[in-house]
Order: C-alpha cells, then structure tokens, then sequence
C-alpha cells in the first residue's frame, strides 16, 4: 500500500473542481458528449452509444459482458464465469483446473442459473416516484411511499412489456430511472481456459500491474432452445491498442461512494470495512485448512475462496482511502463549502441541515450493526453458506407473497420474483460438507459478537456448540433438494409453519428480530439518506451543473480513457505485456505455483508468437462489477476486456486519480493467439472474427 501514498496529492484537487481528466461512469442517457470531443476530438453519436449499449449485458453473480458474435456468442471474464464452470463439474471433471471447450453447438453446457441482462430501454420516472410525497410526511413514510411507488412501477412495466424493469435511484434519490432489460436465461458454456491461465500469478498478482493473465469465458444465449440471433453485437479488433489510443469501457460498476457524506464514510472506515475484513480473514483460513483435508474438498472451495480472498484485497485498497488523511481533509473541506452554498441559499432557511440529518441516521446504524449483520443480513456472517440463505428466502417469501405488491419488501416485489425463483430453484450442485464448516464457522462468529446470552443466538444454538448446532442442521435439512424447495416455497404460509426442517426452524426463530433490524434500516437510515441525500444532490447541482455522474449502482455505465503506461516508484511501467512475458514471469518464480503457466501453454511455446500483446492498461475509471466489460475502440469494436485494476486504482471507490491509477484489460491479439494456437479453438476464433477459415488473418 505505499505506493498508494503517492497518489493522494494529486487525488486532492478532485473534491473541489469539476470533474477531471477522464473521470467518470456515465450514465448512457447522460453521455459526456461535450468532455470526450474537447479532449479526443470523438463524437459520440446516438447510433454509436445504442449500438454499445445493446451490445453489453449484466451477469446477474456480479460482472459484466458483452454480444460477439450474431449467434449469441457472449463474451466475459473467467472469475466472473468460474460459478457456471465450478457448478458444472464434478468429481473427476474439474473444469476449473483443466478447462472447457465446446467444440460444436451441441456440447456447450447449460449453466444451473445464471441469467443476463440487456438493457434495452431507459426511461425517467422520478416525478411518478414522488407523486405520491406531501410536505408533512416524515423520512420513513416517505421512504415507504417511494418504495411502493417503485414496485408499481415495475409492475406495470413488467405486465406491459415481459421485460424486466427495475428502478434505479440515483443521486440518493434526486433522480430515479426505469430500466427495461431483456433478460437470457438459457446460458451455456462455450470455452474456460484453466484457472491457472485466468489467474496467472495467483492472489499475490492480483490488483497489480504488469499482469500476465488470460481471464476469459465464452457462453452462448439461447432463445427456445436455439441460439439467439443477436442484431447488435460487438465485432472484433484484428489490430488491437496502441499507445495514446482513445477506448471506452461498457459495463457495471457495482458501487462507489464519492458523493457520501463525511458521516457516511466515517461509518464505513470505522465499522463496516473492519468487520467485514475480520470475517473475510477468518473464512479464508476455514477454508483453506478445509481444502488441505481433500483433493475433492480444494475443488469445491476453490471457488469460494478466490472470492474471498479478491474481496479482501480490494476492500483492504478501499480502505486505505478512507485511512489518508489527506483523501479525508480534502473530501471535508469539499463538504464544508457545499455546505456553506446550501446555508447561504435563502429556499433552505429554517430547514433542517441535511448532514446532520445523515449524521443522525448514521449513529443509529452504528448502533443496530450487529444485529442487521447478524440477523438480517445474512450472507457471509451469521449464516453462512448457501442453504441457510435458502431457508431465508422460503422463510420471508412465505409473508411477503400474500402482501399486496406495494406493501413488499424490495425484493419480493412480483418484477424481482422471477429471478428470485431461478435462483431459489437452480439445479447447481450443493455440497454438504461444505456447507456445514461455514455454517459452523457463522454460527461461532455470531456468538462471539451478540454474545451467549443473545436470545437469538440461543434460539439458533439451541444449547448446542456453533459447531454441533451446524452438523445437525445440515445433515438433517432436505432444502438441497430442488423439489423439497419448491414444496415449500408454492405451499406458503402453511407449509413453513408446519416444516420441522431445521434450517427452516432457525430462520422461523430469528426472523421477529431479523424484521425489527430491518425495519429500523428502512425507516430511520434509508429514508433519512434519500430524503437529505437528495436535497445535497440538489445543492450540488445548484453549485456545479451535472459535473460528475452518480456513484455506481450495478446498472450500465460508460467509461472511457487512453491507452497509458504510467510512471511508479521512478521506474517507467508500459502499457502493454506479452504472451513471452508471460513465460518469463513464470521463470522468474521458479515456476512454482501460483506462477506455473498450464501444460497446454508449455506446449505450444514453440508455436507462439510471444511478442503478441496479452494485457494492456488505460485510465478508464473502474470499479468492482466492471470485471468482463468489454474495451472497445472508437469503431465500436472490441479491443479487449477489463479483469482487474492496479493496486493504485481501488482508492477510486471515494476519489478518481489518472496519475497511477490504471484499469486492465486482457488484449483482443493475446485471445486470438491462445484460442488458435494454445486451444486449438478455431472455430470459436473465426466466430469472433465474423469468418470462417480466416486463422491466417488473426491479428498477427
């Protein structure tokens, strides 16, 4: 992290200027026209922007994709398809290590439940959000009128049109938008090179730069059992990046936290990131003590902990953001002039001072943490593991479904319900014995922190140890069963009421205090934040015009930037690396795991050309969810796609700096050159390339 430190300087400047350089993940209906032509000499036209858009899609585990070919080809990273690679294999068949590759239509495999979006329509419906608003309303009644406002229209969206809509707030609620999506939900694998490709130098690499790395995976959409015929695709770049080059980054940042209030962070600094880095520390130790137990046992927690252990890394580079003095007295003082402009405007006089009010409502979540964390929340902490999240799902949905659609919590509203149901329902494997050490490990943590004599904690633990009161959970459930889930969740109130299956038991007991928690959450936090969230957005409009976009939601932005090396520590770092580089990396450790490149690459060394580029950077502006963005050119074609930031780029999640800061892409000419002439996938190459026979032609 020192090198960090020599970045804050030249972050400082952003909190108290219009924002600069190439800063920003814009909304598509609000496109930066006028920066992107002052400082590139592009014109981003209509055409240009619609065909992007409908070329990207949402992976709904978190990342982001994109169309690459007319006959559903679709394009995304292999950490952000590793789900669908681990859920397919088994015992024996470890896709994750050796790889996938569909040679003909008929072997790709179908994916348990992941489903993609399309954003195909974006409409402004904040008047209709607030219609139903009166002056005299406090911040929880307004919350729920919003959020009932929001679920209607939704409904209505979604009767009228088969789409899936969602309302997304923005500004904190100064601006709200509806979001049509085409949803793909027959997804199957086409191709997944070995993890030790994807992730080339292992957990110490990752968010570093120069990286060596062919994150990648292939799925195909389906329509009625048919590949879809796709209108607007992304074509491929046979000539790739060279320095300087202007590029545009399409995809879903899942969340910043730029324009939070100084309450605000000073809650995530203080609470929220050190709790949830302690529970990320201790589930990686679990499982990898678990994993050295079995061969079987480190195939099914691969996955698991590469999540964990990528999530630690990047909130530990958030973190340090919030831990700069310098990041926080700039972000202050930008706060004290806003404040000062909104004071000083005589519409606010005699009204309650919106910080303060964000202030307020932080306290109390400071206050009620543990028992949202433990209870309410549930992934990760308290319950962890798959089937206990299950359980809360039939559990809540058994109440929520009778209730009117307005009346609901957000994510039972009828729009959301249909995907709810894929993943309540999905065939992917379960495995007991995992399940049954996270648990163990949740429950025991649980206990730690409400301590023994919380009554829900001894509901749960029913005199039990967290360790026993797990065992007996999970091997006597039967929710792993598709069909014994089902029973329950169409048979509703009754049927929850009358199951003795444990996991069902425990979440019956704690659910009364899980809905107070979130009640509180609801009513006295969120309320409060959207309500003065929207009124500093306001004066912060009032004070610069729409200078920034609003903080990531997980919903379609547009980035852009320059192909760029950068300068670290004295020593001049370029943009680009090599297919030989990679070889050379793997030499200079010895080629020793986490450094050992596949068979099949040592394999084909003779064969390859190894001065073709393999991963490059930019100073697009990125955050976690942009993992499978595709990088495209100003043709619009893809030039290669994001799979990480440095180090340098992860304090970006409060302040955007290009001096260091760089995004990572995997380069379109590396794809090309490891599916022809390491894999073998021809067929899969020509398809990107729009042709047949073309391997002569691959970007050599």
């Amino acid at each position: 992290m020192k090198r960090f430190l020599s970045i804050c300087l030249a972050l400082s400047f952003v909190f108290s200027s219009v924002a600069s350089a190439d800063e920003g993940m814009w909304l598509y209906n609000e496109p930066p026209k006028e920066k992107i032509r002052a400082k590139y000499g592009f014109e981003l036209t209509q055409q240009w922007l619609d065909h992007v858009r409908l070329s990207s899609v949402r992976f709904n585990n978190g990342g982001s994709g994109s169309f690459v070919s007319a006959d559903g080809l679709t394009f995304t990273n292999h950490h952000v398809g590793a789900g669908c690679v681990q859920q397919l294999s088994s015992e024996g068949h470890d896709y994750i290590k050796t790889g996938f590759y569909a040679k003909t239509q008929a072997e790709e495999a179908k994916c348990p439940n992941l489903e993609l979006n399309q954003l195909v329509g974006i409409e402004d419906v904040t008047d209709k959000v607030n219609a139903g608003l009166k002056p005299e309303m406090s911040a929880a009644d307004a919350g729920q009128a919003q959020r009932a406002a929001m679920s209607q229209i939704e409904k209505e969206c979604t009767t009228a049109t088969g789409l899936r809509c969602d309302v997304v707030t923005f500004y904190s609620g100064q601006v709200y938008n509806l979001y049509k999506y085409k949803k793909y939900t027959d997804v199957r694998l086409v191709f997944a090179p070995e993890f030790d490709a994807a992730f080339f130098g292992g957990d110490p690499d990752n968010f570093t730069y120069p990286r060596y790395d062919l994150d990648i995976t292939f799925f195909r959409v389906y329509e009625k059992g048919q590949p879809a015929h796709l209108e607007h695709y992304l074509h491929w770049s046979r000539s790739g990046v060279k320095d300087g080059d202007l590029i545009f980054v399409s995809g879903h940042p899942g969340a910043t936290n730029r324009q939070q209030t100084m309450a605000q962070l000073d809650f995530t600094r203080d609470v929220a990131y050190p709790r949830t880095l302690a529970t990320l520390k201790r589930r990686i130790e679990l499982l990898q003590e678990f994993s050295k137990q079995s061969e079987e046992n480190a195939r099914i927690a691969k996955e698991d902990i590469f999540g964990l252990q990528n999530s630690q890394k990047a909130l530990t580079g958030y973190e340090s953001g919030l831990l700069d003095k310098s990041i926080m007295d700039a972000k202050a003082a930008d706060e004290a002039k806003l404040q000062t402009s909104y004071k000083a405007n005589a519409q606010n006089a005699g009204t309650p001072n919106p910080w303060d009010e964000i202030a307020q409502a932080m306290k109390l979540q400071r206050e009620i943490y543990p028992q949202l964390t433990y209870l309410e929340r549930l992934r990760g902490f308290a319950f962890g593991g798959g089937l206990p999240q299950t359980a809360r799902v039939l559990v809540r949905a058994a109440e929520e479904k009778p209730k009117p659609n307005a009346d609901r919590l957000r994510e039972f509203r009828d729009s959301a319900l249909p995907s709810l149901e894929q993943q309540l329902f999905s065939t992917a494997p379960v495995y007991k014995s995992l399940e049954t050490v996270l648990l163990a490990d949740a429950l025991a943590e649980m206990q730690d922190t409400l301590g023994r004599d919380n009554p829900d904690v001894q509901k749960v633990l029913n005199g039990k140890t967290p360790a026993d009161a797990a065992k007996d959970m999970i091997a006597g459930t039967k929710l792993d069963d598709v069909a014994v889930r089902k029973q329950l969740y169409e048979g509703g109130q009754a049927a929850i009421a009358a199951s003795n299956d444990p996991l069902i038991v425990a979440m019956r007991a704690v659910e009364p205090d899980a809905l107070i928690a979130r009640k509180q959450f609801d009513d006295k936090i969120d309320s409060v934040v959207r309500r003065d969230g929207t009124l500093i957005a306001k004066a912060r409009f009032d004070r610069s015009g729409f200078a920034q976009p609003p903080d990531a939601t997980f919903t379609l932005r547009l980035s852009y930037g320059a192909v760029k090396g950068y300068e670290e520590n004295g020593k001049h770092i370029p943009y680009f690396t090599t297919v030989g580089g990679a070889f050379e990396h793997a030499t200079e450790h010895g080629n020793q795991p986490p450094y050992k490149l596949p068979e099949s690459w040592m394999n084909a060394k003779s064969k390859l050309n190894l001065k073709t580029p393999l991963n490059f950077v930019s100073t697009a502006d990125i955050i976690g969810g942009n993992s499978g963005s595709p990088t495209v050119n100003k043709e619009g074609e893809v030039v290669g796609i994001i799979f990480d930031g440095n180090i340098e780029s992860l304090p970006g999640n409060f302040a955007y700096s290009d001096v260091e800061s760089r995004a990572v892409s995997v380069d379109s000419r590396g794809i090309q050159e490891a599916l022809r002439n390491i894999y073998g996938a021809d067929a899969l190459a020509d398809e990107l390339l729009g042709s047949k026979g073309e391997a002569a032609k691959a970007g050599k």
